[in-house]
């Protein structure tokens, strides 16, 4: 079933994104099959399907990078499209870490941060509340080369919460972390979640991480994708990852998707 996109009633408070009815793509192919999906604010949403079904593509609508072929995109209530990059302010989180490796940490963060406008007298007490938070306070003039792979990412998120963005978007950002530090990360970005951080929209593979990091998760189709479940996840935080109740959610999950997402035994591919 697809999502409807539902208009608030006077009064209420608008969702800081709404995607109507957006199809996106590239000559001779569509990625994205007319999706519907609202964001809030101070929101965490996950996304989740198949590979190759246009997880990432829809990041890059919602970042301002790509344009839709169709449909509309609403910033607080008012229509954006084809304005998105300079209406939503966004930080964005990949797979790898992206850090320049001939900068310090604390270089890697001022440049976002100037890159981003904000005014040169924030740096200082920015960098130093987002570096504590992620628990890489201590390598503030380290070089990206001298730490671990999970300080680099911790790093990279630090990175995108200084420029106090509108909206997270982070593209599978522990795929490339062993479970442990994946874990440690995840613990800590559910344990310091409060009513003034920026929306979140959070692409990944892992159904338990989805469920354990997020207000919500969008399921999506194979590809061209469409929007075939959401769920609440409606769980006090701090989050223990191996709740049971997340646990037999994930049960429930697996088994509803499974048919549909047409596992290919033969490459060994699981959702």
């Amino acid at each position: 079933m697809t999502a409807q996109v539902i208009e608030p009633a006077v009064g209420a408070v608008r969702p800081l994104i709404e995607v109507d009815a957006v199809r996106i793509g590239y000559p001779g192919r569509v990625a994205v099959e007319r999706i519907d999906l609202t964001v809030a604010e101070n929101e965490f949403v996950s996304i989740i399907g198949p590979s190759g079904c246009g997880k990432s593509t829809l990041l890059h609508v919602l970042s301002g990078l790509n344009e839709p072929l169709d449909g509309a995109i609403s910033i607080r209530g008012r229509e954006a499209t084809g304005e998105v990059g300079s209406r939503l302010r966004a930080g964005y989180v990949f797979q790898d870490h992206r850090l320049l490796p001939w900068r310090t940490v604390a270089q890697n963060l001022d440049i976002a941060m100037k890159n981003a406008g904000v005014p040169k007298a924030e740096w200082t007490g920015r960098r130093a509340r987002y570096l504590a938070l992620l628990h890489v306070a201590e390598y503030e003039n380290s070089f990206p080369m001298n730490l671990s792979g999970g300080q680099r990412q911790r790093v990279s998120i630090a990175r995108a919460l200084a420029v106090e963005p509108d909206v997270v978007l982070m593209d599978e950002p522990f795929s490339g972390l062993d479970e442990v530090t994946a874990r440690t990360i995840r613990k800590q970005l559910d344990a310091t979640r409060s009513p003034n951080d920026p929306s979140t929209v959070f692409v990944t593979h892992s159904i338990r991480e989805a469920l354990f990091l997020s207000d919500r998760v969008v399921m999506l189709s194979r590809g061209p994708a469409r929007v075939i479940k959401e769920i609440t996840i409606d769980l006090p935080r701090p989050r223990v990852y191996d709740d049971p109740r997340l646990v037999v959610l994930e049960q429930q999950v697996v088994a509803e998707v499974l048919q549909q997402w047409e596992i290919d035994t033969d490459s060994g591919e699981q959702p």
